[in-house]
């Protein structure tokens, strides 16, 4: 017997003979067992391009994260320096130092000249300028951000290698030219 009302209309009718409508049935179930498998494919197709979609987005996402903290210790940091650097460092003697393959020249007084020297001062680089910090702070945000700091002499010595030739001549680095 016929499975729908179109199959039984056209047998009534004498159009199609029994043999031919179970075949068109066969055929239709046929497609449909097709049509579900591909219906599964394209599910899962859209649910891995979803998944994708979702780990690109969490990508970006993490890497706005990123940016925005970075952006955010950048501006504490500058905070800091702004804060706990040292004021009065006009005088009458320069100290040159080099920064990013350029000397660059402040004036300082004698006595932050010596604690430059000795390391217990540090000039960092802020914004169009330059601070000088007390050492403490300056190894304390150079823990949380490198980058800042441009002269930080280190009270330790230099070791020298041992097949260098000129290790016998030290050459002071506070010479005043």
């Amino acid at each position: 017997m016929a499975k729908n009302a179109l199959q039984a209309q056209l047998l009534k009718a004498g159009l199609v003979d029994s043999k031919k409508a179970k075949k068109i049935s066969k055929q239709t179930q046929h497609a449909k067992r097709i049509g579900d498998s591909e219906s599964l494919e394209t599910k899962k197709a859209l649910a891995e391009a979803q998944a994708q979609k979702l780990e690109k987005d969490q990508k970006l996402n993490q890497q706005k994260q990123q940016a925005l903290e970075e952006k955010a210790l950048r501006a504490n940091i500058i905070q800091m320096i702004k804060q706990h650097q040292i004021a009065d460092t006009d005088g009458d003697v320069s100290y040159q130092f080099v920064d990013a393959s350029k000397v660059k020249k402040i004036s300082i007084t004698q006595k932050l000249y010596d604690q430059i020297v000795a390391g217990h001062v540090v000039i960092a680089r802020l914004e169009d300028g330059y601070a000088l910090l007390p050492r403490p702070l300056a190894d304390r945000i150079d823990t949380k951000m490198e980058g800042f700091m441009v002269v930080s002499n280190d009270t330790a010595e230099d070791t020298p290698e041992e097949d260098d030739p000129y290790a016998a001549y030290v050459i002071p680095d506070d010479l005043m030219w």
